[in-house]
């Protein structure tokens, strides 16, 4: 289908939807749509900006390639006087200048192994120009046949990095993820996809991925300054630990305000509802709590301060088919960071770690139990395998969710993981009261049905099989690379 075919279909129904409405009309035209209507309006927008973005971020790539240093004062940007193709990308489009970046840097990655063209209008290209296809290749198809956006495929390659070598199973590896992520990018968040490309990145570059925990770390400080009108500020750039740590802090402490479980317990309930009655804000509430951590120092009561949840860093190590654990990465659990072996190492000595052994399919083996609530044991096996709430782009993550059965305990269901799945209270009680039930055959994804739409496949937050998934011994080209 020509390129612009599909964009004249989407047009075509939005025209149809609203009719030849003026500018000054269009919010009240569409602020009478029934509910159902204005999703569809939404989506059919999305379709055809998505496509025009991707004509934007070509012509911006191609801007970029004729205004290199080679070109010097007659590159295609210098004749229009710009010192370089972002600051005309940004004149034109009246973006800010990180977006005209990221134009730019889309648009190269476009053209990257494409014949070049290096004059104007008319130009043609050379006849006998053999481009090579770079590992990256599939991500450029996707934007141009709609099937991911523009910041889809930016943080798919930022975040998956270059390959570290030349080797031709690595670069094989490195494609394989890039597909991979592609065909989920639908189904997750772009912060999830820029966190599942890390890990994956991570699994198949333990070499690098100790290099850049080093970096971070390196790069770790914190600074205070006093502003012209006397306020002081303070800033915080978090290496691996140290951010994990807060996060874990700050997350304990506030649950009851941002959407954690629900409290069973009358005390805890009484000490939850106290902390949401608190006119204190959430930043304030942070402050005094990381000041009465200072001051309390490795003193202070964790049950005073964080109630029912003792805070700590929990780190899962996955050990893959055919790799030393001593080797081995992993990730945060609260948080899905991926972190290397010299993280895990350090935790056997403070917090500990948990190893996630997976079956073939990628399910973390799980305990049966014939009790009414499911144990901290199986939570964690829990939280290992969802990876936070399962819902559809749904952020909360693992400890801010409860454990639903998909088989009412009341009618038989049985309190054992393969039936049970993460939910976060607002989802867990919008299925509770609006109809929608979650069903799963023996060990295939679960599925949620709502009534009125179709079927939803509720994927993991957190592929923990993404590179030997089904595959029992790996193949090498997903191995970590040599």
């Amino acid at each position: 289908m020509d390129f612009f075919t599909g964009i004249d279909q989407h047009l075509r129904v939005l025209r149809g939807v609203l009719g030849d409405v003026a500018a000054e009309g269009l919010t009240r035209t569409v602020g009478a749509l029934p509910d159902d209507v204005v999703v569809a309006v939404l989506a059919e927008a999305t379709a055809a900006i998505t496509s025009l973005d991707a004509v934007r971020a070509v012509a911006a790539g191609v801007i970029a390639a004729r205004s290199g240093r080679d070109a010097g004062h007659g590159g295609l940007a210098q004749v229009r006087g710009h010192r370089s193709p972002v600051t005309l990308v940004q004149e034109i489009t009246g973006t800010t200048k990180g977006d005209a970046v990221r134009q730019v840097r889309l648009g190269e990655a476009l053209l990257d192994g494409q014949p070049t063209v290096d004059g104007g209008p008319g130009a043609d290209i050379a006849p006998d120009a053999a481009p090579v296809e770079p590992w990256h290749a599939p991500l450029g198809a996707a934007v141009l046949a709609g099937v991911i956006t523009t910041t889809q495929q930016d943080v798919i390659r930022r975040n998956l990095g270059d390959p570290p070598n030349d080797n031709p199973d690595t670069v094989d590896a490195w494609r394989a993820a890039v597909t991979q992520l592609v065909t989920e990018a639908s189904e997750r968040t772009v912060e999830e996809l820029g966190r599942a490309a890390r890990v994956v990145r991570d699994v198949l570059d333990p070499e690098g991925a100790e290099r850049r925990f080093q970096g971070r770390y390196e790069a770790r400080s914190f600074r205070t300054w006093t502003d012209a009108d006397g306020v002081a500020h303070g800033s915080f750039v978090f290496d691996d630990h140290g951010h994990a740590w807060i996060r874990a802090v700050i997350d304990a402490a506030l649950r009851p305000r941002t959407g954690g479980p629900r409290f069973v317990d009358p005390d805890d309930k009484a000490q939850a509802d106290a902390l949401v009655g608190d006119p204190r804000t959430n930043d304030q509430l942070c402050y005094d709590l990381i000041l009465d951590l200072l001051h309390a120092g490795t003193l202070a009561d964790a049950k005073t301060v964080f109630g029912v949840k003792q805070v700590g860093i929990r780190v899962v190590r996955v050990v893959p088919p055919d790799v030393d654990e001593s080797t081995a990465g992993g990730y945060v659990e609260e948080t899905g960071e991926p972190v290397p072996a010299t993280f895990l190492t350090q935790h056997l000595c403070d917090t500990g770690t948990t190893d996630c052994t997976l079956d073939t399919d990628g399910n973390p083996l799980y305990l049966g139990r014939e009790a009414r609530l499911f144990t901290p044991a199986q939570k964690i096996t829990l939280a290992l395998r969802d990876g936070g709430c399962r819902i559809p782009a749904c952020d909360r993550p693992a400890h801010y969710c409860e454990a639903h059965h998909i088989d009412q305990y009341a009618k038989g269901g049985r309190t054992d993981i393969d039936r049970g799945i993460l939910l976060c209270t607002f989802h867990h009680t919008n299925l509770h009261h609006h109809g929608w039930h979650i069903t799963r055959h023996r060990l295939d994804d679960f599925v949620l049905h709502r009534p009125g739409h179709p079927p939803v496949v509720l994927k993991p937050r957190l592929a923990l099989t993404y590179t030997w998934a089904g595959i029992d011994p790996p193949p090498h080209r997903f191995r970590p690379a040599a």
